[in-house]
């Protein structure tokens, strides 16, 4: 039979590095072995009663792990981090956030705990072994930590990528929200916009500049529009388009714009926009930052001149 310093060392390749008090009563761990090996250097505490092999590289998700042990069974990862897990704006990994239902540990920098009681089962799942609020649960709890436009971009995104519905996050704010719940009202306002504009764009910078159009007051463009010929072939799938006008608009990413190849390639599909008599825009990351304003006056004056020559 393996060691238990075999066994413990296998246990924590498996969790991000570290193992808890549990792991070590399955092992049949005694606490004199315990307190030796902490003793003598060889086990480090990490969060009260879950530990890691001293030498041995703790991640964010190995702290983020631990932290969830040291909560309880009902302990899971929340808010940021969960959006770090999801892979949504509003995510943090520069600290380690969870929910339990009671936090009886000793308070650690770099953690941040809320406490609730308001955590069903249908509220958490796992993702690479760690235990995590829904996607559903993560954004109406970002509600509470992060500003309206980042929430916003969450939503959009975790609906993009089909993780939640409308439906499901109209029901989880039915369910939790209450006045007074920091969060609710935000989260609130964010899923009305979504629900009354439905648009699925491709990407979170394209979810900005939709925002951006309609928050100078103009109506809102059709997104991933396909241009095509009278006879039907297609030309060119822009990223949003007034087809009745026919202006276009499309997010420049510099990312996607390097090189010969892509530059030519990119001249020769706005040449045949141009000459099936649409009015191309650019919209760029300069405009994400700066409020868009320059941005609307180029759509403001193209629908001005195409309204004009009807």
């Amino acid at each position: 039979m393996d060691s238990v310093d075999v066994q413990v060392s296998r246990i924590a390749e498996s969790h991000h590095g570290v193992f808890g008090a549990h792991h070590l009563r399955e092992l049949g761990v005694s606490r004199h072995l315990r307190t030796y090996r902490l003793a003598t250097g060889r086990w480090e505490l990490v969060y009260e009663r879950v530990y890691r092999i001293v030498g041995t590289l703790l991640t964010w998700r190995g702290r983020l792990l631990a932290a969830c042990w040291a909560g309880g069974s009902r302990a899971v990862a929340s808010h940021r981090s969960a959006a770090e897990l999801w892979e949504l704006p509003g995510r943090k990994s520069t600290f380690v956030e969870i929910t339990c239902p009671r936090w009886r540990r000793a308070r650690h920098d770099g953690l941040v705990v809320h406490e609730s009681l308001k955590l069903s089962d249908e509220d958490s799942t796992t993702i690479d072994h760690i235990p995590v609020t829904t996607a559903t649960r993560t954004l109406f709890d970002l509600a509470g930590v992060v500003e309206p436009v980042t929430l916003d971009l969450a939503i959009a995104t975790a609906l993009r990528r089909r993780l939640t519905t409308d439906r499901e996050l109209e029901a989880i704010l039915e369910r939790l929200g209450r006045r007074g719940r920091p969060g609710t009202a935000q989260f609130r306002a964010v899923l009305l916009v979504h629900v009354a504009d439905p648009a699925e764009t491709a990407s979170e910078a394209e979810h900005l500049v939709l925002r951006l159009v309609t928050k100078h007051g103009l109506p809102a463009p059709v997104p991933q529009y396909q241009i095509r010929r009278d006879d039907g072939s297609f030309v060119a799938r822009v990223d949003f388009a007034y087809p009745e006008l026919k202006i276009a608009i499309e997010y420049d990413s510099y990312a996607h714009h390097l090189g010969t190849e892509a530059h030519d390639r990119d001249g020769a599909r706005r040449n045949a926009i141009v000459g099936l008599g649409w009015i191309p825009i650019t919209a760029t990351g300069a405009d994400l930052r700066n409020g868009g304003h320059r941005l609307a006056k180029d759509v403001a004056d193209a629908r001005a001149v195409r309204s004009a020559s009807k």
